[in-house]
């Protein structure tokens, strides 16, 4: 069901690539860079309250944040606590080298530790989604029941696809100084012969810091464990609650939906394509509010 989709930040001499300027001090409003062995304490927003009604979690794909996921939480019958943090690697969360999903899997019950949650749903689309999977094979008790976007436990998509797109956000020179406006131009101008229909949501990641601009996902750690993020672990357990696999209308069903999640409901949406809750918002709401457990 679906494809997979859509370093260390730093000051600069004016001209250099974003990904190659030295690193700016953790008080200038970037991410830190953690150790490869620590669970990243995430960032996140938090909506609604904290009601009678299970917590749910919704985490965004690879290149995104949790803004991407903001207009869903809004949309969903509250009162309830809804959490959207951001991944290592991230919008506001902390840099770390590694970048699998035993790593992300651990961040997210970091989250739910600190946040007292004993149990949870957990959405995820896309890389989301398979961070979700891995948390709920690994800590079933954790998460009441799960909802998938896209995204299937197996391996997806093509590796040179997005080492395209990271290729291109390191080529991407802008002078420090700029406008926000101009530097947003001249960086789409610098994308567009890779980016032809992703670029807004690229840019999103672009983000001005006394008067430089940075890329602020880890792009080295996502590079380096592109092949870790586009594959799967293995797992031999399934999970036994209730699971939604919901994906766009090219999407297809795959064996081992059923294997790993035998009690998986597996819905498409016609005319939706990857971002299914972007293509066809009311529809992806009203399935997504019917799986949940009732008042």
């Amino acid at each position: 069901m679906g494809c997979q989709g859509a370093a260390g930040y730093s000051q600069a001499d004016a001209g250099l690539p974003l990904h190659c300027r030295p690193q700016v001090p953790e008080q200038g409003g970037l991410p830190p860079q953690l150790p490869a062995s620590r669970p990243v304490p995430l960032a996140h927003v938090e909506l609604g309250g904290r009601g009678d009604r299970l917590p749910l979690v919704l985490l965004h794909g690879l290149f995104g944040s949790h803004g991407n996921l903001q207009t869903v939480a809004k949309a969903l019958p509250l009162p309830r606590q809804v959490l959207t943090p951001d991944a290592r690697n991230h919008g506001d969360s902390p840099h770390s080298p590694l970048m699998n999903y035993e790593a992300m899997s651990l961040d997210v019950q970091h989250l739910l530790t600190r946040l007292g949650i004993s149990k949870c749903i957990v959405l995820g689309h896309s890389m989301g989604g398979k961070t979700a999977m891995t948390l709920a094979l690994q800590r079933p008790d954790l998460v009441e029941r799960l909802i998938s976007v896209d995204i299937s436990p197996v391996s997806t998509a093509s590796l040179s696809e997005f080492s395209a797109y990271i290729s291109a956000m390191k080529l991407v020179k802008i002078p420090d100084g700029l406008s926000r406006s101009a530097a947003r131009q001249l960086a789409d101008d610098q994308l567009r012969p890779v980016l032809p229909q992703l670029r807004q949501f690229f840019l999103t990641n672009l983000v001005e810091v006394e008067g430089r601009y940075l890329w602020r996902m880890n792009l080295e750690a996502i590079s380096h464990h592109l092949a870790d993020i586009m594959d799967f672990p293995v797992f031999h357990k399934p999970y036994p609650g209730p699971a939604l696999f919901l994906g766009g209308s090219n999407s297809k069903d795959y064996p081992e939906i059923h294997r790993l999640f035998p009690k998986a409901d597996v819905q498409y949406i016609e005319g939706a394509g990857h971002i299914v809750h972007q293509d066809k918002f009311e529809e992806f709401i009203t399935a997504v509010h019917n799986f949940l457990p009732p008042p």
